[in-house]
């Protein structure tokens, strides 16, 4: 669940993380009414989950009520990388010193938390990793230690931040960190995280992804209400299932985010394009099945479908019951490769060959299963 920026700083402003003084707004009325109100000058901020705002002139410096309405009526509906400005935030202008970066996110392959601090902020980080990469400062923290004050002061000192800065980053990394894991974040970043003239430290950008998997941890009924989502994604949201939509034309399915993940990898090596991400999670009854296979079919784009099943807890001879009866319900109108493996798959896959045709193939391993996929797919283009 990814935030708009003035949706992170209003979480980061829980955890005591100082943020500029700002206010959401929708129309060019309501944007010189909140500057009045903040004072002069402002910065007028298009609010868009997607980057490049700055480059695509969605962020502009306002001295007057006049500037505000001029640069609010120009951002208002603007297209930023396909995503249509309906929000804007206007906030206090900043006098900026310094400018560095502060991330947190999970490495999966080290099973640790990832914390990234640069002295290069207001960049794109991804270039700084490319072009510098000896300018981040990597932390690694292990979840049941957290991260230390002492620790902190460490990596900003790694970082080669400006000394007289050192105090007030630690305090907003510490609260970074908290923001991080007990807001149930996926990622937390500020870029730039600044240092002003008269040397406070605050967050001068937010972003934030939530873990969906937590919801039910807190109210985000606001973050829910915001979220952008393509009709397919919305559609899959409705029925309760994981879904990110791609531009590719193999439709996927899978049980657990791993197995899913690693589908779409596997499409990808044997020279096809995924269409979706689609995670059924562990349950694959007639209902899910029929649901996601409904989420997929709707998409024009699908040329095959590949379902992805490893049965553990649920068993193979279940999945492949649930799949059939699905496939009564619902009307396919691409073909369909199954890859079932696990617990009970030998019961399951003679269940799925009693219904075996040209659109409707087991295969025995991924890649088999994968190649499949594609083959068909591309006879159909």
């Amino acid at each position: 669940m990814d935030l708009f920026e003035y949706q992170g700083k209003q979480l980061f402003a829980q955890y005591g993380i100082p943020v500029s003084p700002g206010h959401a707004v929708f129309t060019v009325q309501e944007a010189v009414e909140a500057a009045d109100r903040i004072g002069y000058p402002v910065v007028v901020k298009a609010q868009v989950q997607v980057g490049g705002r700055g480059k695509a002139g969605g962020i502009k410096l306002a001295a007057d009520p006049e500037e505000v309405r001029t640069h609010a009526s120009n951002i208002l509906g603007m297209d930023i990388k396909g995503h249509v400005v309906e929000t804007l935030w206007i906030e206090q202008a900043s006098d900026i010193a310094k400018e560095y970066y502060a991330s947190f996110t999970l490495d999966r392959s080290a099973k640790l938390h990832l914390g990234m601090l640069s002295a290069r902020g207001g960049v794109e980080i991804e270039v700084v990793a490319a072009e510098e990469p000896d300018a981040i400062a990597r932390l690694y923290v292990d979840p049941v230690d957290g991260l230390s004050e002492e620790a902190a002061r460490e990596w900003v000192g790694r970082a080669k931040l400006d000394p007289d800065a050192t105090d007030g980053v630690v305090d907003v990394l510490v609260k970074l960190y908290r923001a991080y894991v007990d807001g149930d974040a996926d990622l937390v970043e500020i870029n730039p995280l600044i240092v002003t003239t008269d040397g406070r430290v605050h967050a001068l950008d937010a972003k934030v992804t939530l873990d969906d998997n937590a919801a039910f941890r807190h109210e985000w009924s606001e973050y829910e209400a915001t979220q952008v989502r393509d009709q397919r994604e919305a559609a899959a949201h409705a029925k309760g299932l994981q879904y990110v939509g791609l531009d590719g034309y193999v439709g996927i399915i899978a049980n657990g985010a791993g197995l899913a993940m690693s589908t779409v990898d596997i499409v990808s090596q044997v020279g096809g394009e995924p269409a979706n991400f689609l995670d059924i999670g562990g349950g694959a009854n007639a209902d899910v099945m029929a649901n996601a296979l409904e989420v997929i079919n709707s998409d024009a784009d699908v040329k095959s479908i590949f379902i992805n099943i490893f049965g553990g807890i649920t068993k193979g001879d279940e999945v492949a019951n649930g799949i059939v009866t699905a496939l009564g319900r619902v009307q396919i109108d691409a073909p369909i490769v199954i890859r079932l493996d696990g617990t009970n798959a030998d019961e399951g896959r003679a269940i799925l060959a009693a219904h075996e045709s040209e659109r409707f193939v087991s295969q025995p391993t991924m890649i088999d299963a994968a190649r499949k996929a594609v083959e068909l797919a591309e006879a159909r283009s």
